[in-house]
């Protein structure tokens, strides 16, 4: 490996077999670097499955690159640390660097503001050049979404998601969407009813071959304390994988996912979904390869218009608008905290332990499987640490730390802006926020649990009905001017009439707070 022209640098959720950053390697001056390091898997406390796809499907990846004729240098993580040649990108790239000596370092657009700046920190200490080449995995380039947001006063997604649609021809007829409306959204939740969903679908699972389970057993050894398990281990590991992944859900669930796509339900943990998040973040699948199966299948009409759009403005409209508004606000943006919320994440969102039906059904899901879909996410663990008034890059950071698809650019936005209004209304116009009816109204998780929806007092209240009537309480100033939030004010307003109602709902609502800020079980 002397006289190395190009290090090709290639991270963990870069798995494209036609990465720009293999753009013209040469087999006889270029060498491919991938690293395992400990920083990424402990700077957030990752679970213990996020910590095996990562690391299995690079090592796959790895074998797929040597099968097809590239030359790797690569940093596996081994259960003793004392194996290690050093312990983030930086130490572990700086070690390849004075071994090969290379001319420049080459990579594509990093999916994290922080590793890119260790990256190039690296470089530049080691006196080379690194050359950052476009990530074409996604549809739109951030040279166009920064081109896009510059014409705009506000960045809101419906108008993103019609510019890229007519930009790309996706369920076009001409200059017009095809079923005459842009947006199903409002048929796409239907709740199951008090029979509940009925036998479900079968998620393809994958059975672990050699390389996984020694990725399995090193993960076990090295990070016996993180959250989650290895048990169960089913996920895609490898681009034929994630295609058989992705037919799996075209013909089986994409013709129900637009109905009940924010349906909740006890023990029901993917429902219609496609369970292809962690695939196309690890860029183990093609964004293109998963609108094109939905949009055949539409055509083909084995699935409807609604579950189909429903399932396009996910990958072409939200994946794309979230990962260009992340690289066009950063750094700022992960410093936003617009609410003043502080409080630490409630231990129930580590351990599951909670009296609460809802979060010890979506934090079992988490817990289990490193998932939970958008619902979950948003309207109820985000929802409650919302009203609650956790600080939002600590969510982001729990976030982080336990869904198998997060990646900064996509988990940040998502978090701090989308499901914690930090960022103040850059990405919606009011918050996420709602009273325990909500939550009984979409799901059967209220009829079991010992908390009264309805009540907002007292220590029967629902602990998110009374954290609602409280959020916005102690953030009507801020609310008050809002359009979008008038019916919401207005009722709050027939609270605070009751002096003892909106007392007993501050009084219960501090004993909550109070407990969540020295990690008490609720």
């Amino acid at each position: 490996m002397a006289h190395v022209r190009n290090l090709v640098i290639i991270l963990g959720d870069q798995l494209d077999r036609s990465l720009s950053a293999l753009d013209d390697y040469d087999s006889e001056r270029d060498v491919v670097w991938m690293a395992e390091n400990d920083t990424e898997a402990t700077y957030v406390w990752s679970h213990k499955k996020r910590l095996v796809l990562f690391f299995s499907a690079m090592r796959h990846h790895r074998s797929d690159l040597e099968n097809r004729g590239y030359k790797l240098w690569y940093h596996a993580l081994q259960a003793d640390a004392r194996h290690d040649s050093g312990s983030d990108f930086a130490s572990v790239l700086g070690t390849a660097i004075n071994e090969l000596a290379p001319k420049r370092l080459v990579m594509t657009e990093c999916g994290d503001y922080r590793v890119q700046k260790m990256l190039s920190d690296c470089a530049e200490q080691h006196d080379l050049t690194l050359q950052v080449r476009p990530d074409r995995h996604f549809y739109c380039s951030l040279e166009a979404f920064d081109e896009w947001a510059s014409e705009r006063d506000s960045l809101l997604l419906e108008h993103f998601y019609r510019w890229m649609r007519r930009a790309e021809g996706v369920l076009m007829e001409g200059d017009a969407p095809e079923g005459e409306q842009w947006n199903f959204d409002k048929s796409n939740r239907a709740a199951f009813g008090r029979d509940g969903p009925g036998q479900l679908p079968h998620v393809r699972q994958f059975r672990p071959d050699t390389i996984t389970r020694d990725v399995i057993e090193m993960v076990e050894a090295r990070f016996p304390d993180h959250p989650g398990h290895t048990q169960g281990f089913d996920l895609p590991v490898t681009h034929e994988e994630a295609r058989t992944a992705l037919k799996d859900f075209i013909d089986h669930r994409l013709a129900l996912f637009g109905d009940y796509q924010d349906a909740l339900w006890t023990e029901m943990p993917f429902a219609y979904h496609s369970r292809l998040s962690a695939a196309l973040n690890l860029h183990l699948i093609d964004p293109r390869a998963c609108i094109d199966a939905a949009v055949a299948a539409y055509h083909n009409g084995h699935a409807p218009l609604n579950s189909v759009e429903g399932y396009v403005r996910q990958i072409l409209g939200w994946r794309e608008y979230v990962r260009g508004l992340y690289w066009h606000e950063m750094p700022d943006y992960a410093e936003r905290n617009w609410l003043n919320a502080e409080l630490p994440v409630p231990q129930s969102f580590w351990d599951g332990d909670t009296d609460m039906a809802c979060i010890a059904d979506a934090m079992h899901n988490v817990l289990d499987n490193g998932y939970a879909h958008h619902i979950q996410r948003l309207m109820v663990l985000g929802l409650f640490a919302l009203v609650a008034g956790v600080h939002p890059y600590r969510f982001h950071e729990w976030h982080m730390a336990m869904y198998l698809d997060a990646i900064d650019w996509a988990s940040l936005p998502n978090t701090l802006g989308m499901s914690q209004f930090g960022d103040g209304g850059l990405m919606g116009t009011k918050p996420y926020c709602a009273s325990g009816n909500y939550i009984n109204k979409m799901s059967n998780y209220c009829k079991n649990c010992r908390f009264n929806h309805k009540q907002s007092s007292g220590t029967e209240a629902c602990p998110i009905t009374t954290l609602y009537w409280d959020f916005l309480d102690r953030n009507l100033d801020r609310f008050k001017g809002n359009r979008r939030m008038v019916f919401q004010i207005k009722n709050l307003e027939k609270k605070r009439d009751d002096k003892d109602l909106i007392a007993a709902i501050r009084d219960r609502a501090d004993g909550l707070r109070q407990q969540i800020s020295g990690g008490e079980r609720i």
